[in-house]
C-alpha cells in the first residue's frame, strides 16, 4: 500500500494541475474552442490541455505505465492510468458547476488508486486499495440509509446509447417510484464520489466509459459501499453499466428495477 500511496500523490498533483487549467478557463471559452465528437458529446481545447498536463505528470513519474485517456492515448498494459480530464464537459461549457477531474490506476485488472477533484468546490476525493476513501484528507464513508423510500439516488441519461433510451426511461420511472428522489448532475465521477461520502445513497447509469467510473468506483468500495454491473457482477468497467450504492438493500432494489437494460 505504500507504493499505492506514492502513486496517489502523483495522481493528486496531476489532478490539481488539470484543475488549475480548467478553472482558469471557466466562463472564458471563445468561439471555435468547442467541438463535437460523436453524437451530442462535446470536447473543448480545455479538455485536451488538461489531459496533456495529466499525462505529462504521470509519464514523468511512471514512464512504463500505460495511459488510457478520453481524448488521446488508448494504451493497454498490466498497469494503466484511466483518465477523464474533464468529466462533465457540457456542464463546464455552460458554467454549470458540476464537473471534475478523474484519474484512476488499474493494476492486473484491479483498481488500486483513484482521485476525483471537484474543480469548483476544491473538494479532493481519494482512495487506495485497502487504504480507505477520503475527502480532503478526512475519512469518507457511505450513508447508512436502509429504507429505499428514504434514499436519494443519482443517474445519468444514456446519450451514448440512444437505442436503449426508451428502456432506460421505463427503468428510471420504476426506480423513482421506489426511492425518495432522483438527481442527474451530469458527471458520473462526482456522482460516484458523492455516494462514497454519503451525500447520495446510490448511483446507476449505462453506457459509460472506463475513465468515467474507474476512480469513482474505487472510492465507493473503499468507503464501504458496493459497486457492480446491472446483474450484480464485476463487469462494470467492461460493460459501462454500473450500480454503486451504500451496500444495503437499496442495491438489490435498483438491480431489480433496471434488469430489462441488461
Amino acid at each position: 500500500m505504500g507504493t499505492e500511496r506514492a502513486e496517489l500523490a502523483v495522481a493528486i498533483e496531476a489532478a490539481r494541475r488539470a484543475g488549475a487549467i480548467i478553472a482558469g478557463h471557466l466562463g472564458k471559452l471563445q468561439a471555435g474552442e468547442v467541438g463535437r465528437k460523436e453524437g451530442s458529446e462535446f470536447v473543448t481545447r480545455v479538455d485536451r490541455d488538461a489531459e496533456e498536463a495529466i499525462i505529462a505528470t504521470l509519464r514523468a513519474a511512471f514512464p512504463a505505465d500505460a495511459i488510457f485517456a478520453e481524448e488521446s492515448a488508448r494504451e493497454r498494459g498490466a498497469r494503466r492510468w484511466l483518465i477523464d480530464p474533464l468529466d462533465g464537459t457540457t456542464n463546464f461549457i455552460h458554467s454549470y458547476p458540476m464537473f471534475a477531474v478523474s484519474i484512476g490506476l488499474e493494476e492486473d485488472g484491479q483498481m488500486v488508486a483513484g482521485v476525483v477533484l471537484d474543480v469548483t468546490r476544491g473538494e479532493l476525493f481519494t482512495a487506495t486499495r485497502g487504504g480507505g476513501a477520503h475527502l480532503n484528507g478526512a475519512p469518507a464513508r457511505v450513508s447508512d440509509t436502509t429504507e429505499s423510500g428514504d434514499a436519494l439516488v443519482a443517474t445519468g441519461f444514456p446519450f451514448r446509447a440512444r437505442a436503449r433510451m426508451d428502456t432506460y426511461l421505463e427503468c428510471f420511472g420504476r426506480v423513482l417510484a421506489q426511492v425518495h428522489d432522483m438527481r442527474r448532475c451530469g458527471s458520473a465521477a462526482l456522482d460516484l464520489a458523492h455516494v462514497a461520502c454519503g451525500r447520495l445513497d446510490a448511483f446507476w447509469e449505462i453506457a459509460l466509459k472506463p475513465w468515467d467510473m474507474a476512480a469513482g468506483g474505487l472510492l465507493v468500495r473503499e468507503a464501504g459501499g458496493r459497486v457492480s454491473d446491472l446483474g450484480g457482477g464485476q463487469g462494470w468497467l467492461e460493460s459501462g453499466d454500473i450500480i454503486a450504492s451504500n451496500g444495503g438493500p437499496l442495491h438489490g432494489v435498483i438491480m431489480e428495477n433496471v434488469k430489462t437494460l441488461r
